[in-house]
C-alpha cells in the first residue's frame, strides 16, 4: 500500500522513526521527484538472522579481510553512492529529501552505514535505520565486485552479535535471495517487529570487527 505525502516538510526524523515502528517507510518515485510516498507492503522481505546464508566463496573473502570495513565513517558518501545511477540501475529512488532525512537520523544515532574500502577508497556499503532490536536496511552500492556483499555480511554479523532479531530488507531481490531472504505477510512482519522493538540491540558503532568475528554467529550452520 502506498500513499503520497504531498507536504514533504511535515516529515521529520521523529515522524520517520514512528513510521518505522509501525512498519511503514518512505520512498520517492525517482531521484528527481521531490515528493515522498509511504510504503507498507502486503509482503515484506526480511533476512532472518538465525538462517542467514553466506556462500562459501564469500565467507572466505570476508575471513581474508581483503576489504577494510568501517562503520559510520562516511555516511554521506554511502548514501550518495546508493543514489548514484550505476550499470543495471539507471534510476534510483533516493532524492534530496531522503538524503536529508536519513542524514538527520544518522546525526541522532538512529541510522548507520557499513562501508567497505579498498586501498583507502570507498568502494561499497549500505545504510539503514536502527530501532530497538530491529535494523531496517535501506540501500546498498558497490563499485568493486563483492564490496556490498561483504558489507552485508558484516552488518548481519554485527546485528547477530548485538542481540538484534530483525533485519528488514523491505523487498526481495535476486541479490538478497542468495543470503536467505524470505517474504512474510504484513501481519507476521508486524509481530516480528513488535518483538524486536522490545529488545535493546547493541549496534556497537565504535567497535571494529574482523571478518572472522562477524562470521562466528553463522559458523556452526
Amino acid at each position: 500500500m502506498t500513499s503520497p505525502d504531498n507536504i514533504v516538510l511535515e516529515i521529520t526524523p521523529e515522524v520517520l522513526l514512528k513510521a518505522y515502528a509501525c512498519g511503514i517507510f518512505p520512498m520517492a518515485e525517482s531521484a528527481d521527484d521531490p515528493g515522498l510516498y509511504w510504503i507498507e507492503p502486503e509482503r515484506r522481505g526480511i533476512l532472518p538472522l538465525d538462517s542467514f546464508h553466506i556462500p562459501r566463496r564469500l565467507a572466505r573473502l570476508v575471513r581474508q579481510d581483503r576489504f577494510e570495513v568501517r562503520v559510520d565513517h562516511d555516511f554521506s558518501g554511502v548514501i550518495e553512492g546508493c543514489a548514484t545511477p550505476a550499470p543495471g540501475r539507471q534510476r534510483t529512488w533516493i532524492n534530496g529529501r531522503i538524503q536529508q532525512l536519513y542524514t538527520s537520523l544518522y546525526k541522532l544515532g538512529q541510522a548507520h552505514s557499513v562501508e567497505t574500502y579498498l586501498d583507502g577508497e570507498l568502494v561499497g556499503g549500505l545504510y539503514g535505520v536502527r530501532l530497538g532490536g530491529a535494523f531496517f536496511g535501506e540501500s546498498m552500492f558497490s563499485t568493486v565486485r563483492d564490496a556490498s556483499k561483504v558489507a552485508l555480511v558484516h552488518l548481519a554479523g554485527r546485528l547477530a552479535l548485538g542481540g538484534f532479531t530483525l533485519l528488514d530488507a523491505q523487498f526481495i531481490t535476486d541479490h538478497l535471495s542468495q543470503f536467505g531472504a524470505v517474504e512474510v505477510s504484513r501481519r507476521h512482519y508486524q509481530q516480528l517487529l513488535d518483538e524486536a522493538l522490545r529488545i535493546n540491540g547493541d549496534f556497537a558503532p565504535g567497535r571494529t570487527y574482523s571478518g572472522a568475528e562477524v562470521l562466528v554467529p553463522f559458523s556452526e550452520r
